[in-house]
């Protein structure tokens, strides 16, 4: 598909880093490609472009609280795509629960916290599939679920350290339990709710907000114990023999922040839901040349 026909703009975001302490020590600004999809009646989607490249997938045994589910380390290519800037929203969720059903209904309103611009949640995998089902079939547009290597690659973000801010995150920053801390950082703030989408003002180098914390995520992939014979091409892994579980990425605003790393690994079943449970969209395949490697 040729995105070129579509309207591609550019978009401006502040990017922080962060210390050992969790002090941020830079912040400085980037500017990317993003995709705009219109669902009618004020209601719009963020898409960014994330270039193609080769990275690092997972953690080595010297990463604090790395597990060994996270390995081996392998190197994974991936082709460009766009990803939600944002979690699909509760607006966003109510229009496209109005479209088309294609294999089952959607609630308009599963979300315990409830406002217009805070993430969808309370939803399972199945019906984040349908949401991308619907979507898809109303734009003419191939939308999914990111793999479970598309979502770290994005997160990452061209980083190698546990999050995409540093060696550690703080509550000013991400939506997390802060109760606990992650390295020298400091406790911070247990905010006991979602907030809306991009609040904290910051993203990665991709321009992504929230992909540590908040909520977690919906992959594509069936769970796997370890990367032993992963894919290295970026496609979900889906021949695991349990299919009964699939994988979440990112932590949420109830989770400790070692759960919130850009390797960690969580999986549940697929018609499980909660309140810290949401997901983002990838849009695949894109025709921009330039995004050939990051």
């Amino acid at each position: 598909m040729d995105l070129r026909s579509k309207q591609v703009t550019s978009f401006s975001f502040d990017v922080a880093t962060v210390n050992a302490k969790g002090e941020i020590v830079n912040q400085e600004q980037r500017q990317v490609q993003s995709l705009t999809e219109d669902f009618g009646n004020g209601v719009t989607l963020d898409m960014v472009a994330i270039p193609g490249g080769t990275f690092t997938m997972g953690a080595s045994e010297a990463e604090c609280s790395s597990e060994d589910s996270e390995r081996p380390l392998h190197q994974v290519t991936i082709q460009p795509f766009f990803m939600g800037k944002y979690h699909i929203t509760q607006e966003q969720w109510q229009m496209v629960a109005t479209f088309e059903r294609v294999n089952c209904e959607l609630d308009p309103d599963p979300s315990r916290f409830k406002t217009s611009d805070r993430p969808v949640e309370t939803i399972s995998w199945y019906e984040a599939v349908e949401f991308c089902d619907r979507l898809s079939k109303y734009t003419g547009r191939t939308y999914r679920l990111p793999s479970e290597s598309e979502w770290e690659y994005a997160c990452r973000a061209n980083t190698t350290t546990p999050f995409h801010f540093g060696d550690t995150i703080t509550t000013d920053l991400v939506n997390y339990n802060g109760v606990n801390t992650y390295g020298d950082s400091p406790k911070g703030k247990y905010r006991g709710e979602t907030t809306p989408v991009g609040s904290f003002g910051v993203a990665n180098a991709f321009g992504l907000y929230d992909m540590h914390g908040l909520l977690w995520e919906w992959c594509a992939d069936h769970w796997h114990e370890n990367y032993e014979g992963a894919p290295t091409d970026g496609s979900a892994w889906l021949n695991s023999r349990d299919r009964s579980r699939v994988v979440l990425r990112g932590g949420s605003w109830d989770f400790t922040p070692w759960f919130c790393r850009s390797a960690f690994r969580f999986h549940l079943e697929p018609d499980d839901k909660g309140n810290n449970i949401g997901f983002r969209v990838v849009q695949f395949p894109i025709n921009l040349p330039h995004l050939s490697q990051s």
